[in-house]
């Protein structure tokens, strides 16, 4: 039996709700071989992050060489990258290797809010990664933090998308979750503005939620769909996730990507 390959390269929840942890799930709940490059590693629950240790860069770099050299890997996503070292090392791997299909969901803060990316780092985002991306997915305080500016109200949203791809984005999906109101994803390819629409779920329980979206996204071009086709299973799909959201741990509790499989 074949399945696509995918890589995840993120930094690892020992809570197992967010991300490598959450990504690896989503690939095998959606029919793809899902492969991992850790870039730091975090004691995590659903509560907060109380440590973060970041890997070395030869090590991040040793494992992306790994996977590459024996696996065709068919997209990619990165999460959390923690400084501009280790987003140059990703972004030389990626561009070395030629993995077109990526998946940049821009991590900045955890769930319990303690900082995933360094603000220095967020220039070498910018400029070093997104050029190299298939889509971005940021949420609304991601998209201002890399355009420096609000982005809040649904025209905000269609700007921020435009913005992005400017940025050298083939793609932008400008996440509406923490907007008051509507939860419309606002999606721009250069072409066509979509705008995904869904309803609110009354939930805390959405801990791992960008990991799981983007995650998804990767396992849809992994699978050969093309990028809006990806992003609306992937909306379909963190949908149901959210909707079937795990009641464990004290905090947010987690999505569930594996819902498909309940008992």
């Amino acid at each position: 039996m074949r399945l696509p390959v995918a890589l995840t390269i993120a930094g690892s929840d020992s809570g197992g709700g967010a991300g490598i942890q959450a990504d690896l799930k989503t690939f095998a709940a959606l029919g793809v071989h899902g492969t991992s490059a850790i870039t730091a590693i975090t004691a995590q629950n659903t509560i907060t992050v109380t440590d973060i240790f970041e890997l070395p860069i030869e090590i991040v770099t040793a494992q992306i060489e790994a996977i590459v050299s024996d696996f065709d890997v068919r997209a990619a996503k990165t999460g959390m990258l923690a400084s501009s070292k280790i987003i140059d090392a990703v972004a030389v791997a990626i561009a070395k290797h030629r993995i077109t299909n990526l998946v940049v969901d821009p991590v900045m803060v955890a769930k319990g809010g303690a900082k995933l990316l360094r603000d220095e780092a967020i220039d070498a985002l910018r400029v070093r990664l997104l050029p190299l991306a298939t889509v971005i997915t940021p949420n609304l305080p991601e998209a201002e933090v890399i355009l420096g500016r609000p982005v809040k109200t649904l025209a905000e949203r269609r700007g921020a998308a435009r913005d992005l791809v400017a940025l050298g984005v083939r793609a932008a999906v400008v996440k509406g979750g923490h907007a008051e109101g509507d939860v419309t994803d606002v999606y721009w390819d250069g072409t066509s503005m979509v705008e995904l629409t869904g309803t609110r779920v009354s939930t805390a329980n959405t801990h791992g939620s960008g990991c799981v979206f983007s995650a998804a996204i990767a396992a849809g071009l992994a699978k050969g769909l093309e990028p809006l086709a990806a992003v609306r299973a992937a909306k379909e799909f963190i949908s149901g996730a959210i909707e079937n959201s795990l009641e464990i741990g004290h905090g947010h509790g987690p999505v569930n990507p594996m819902f498909k499989d309940r008992l």
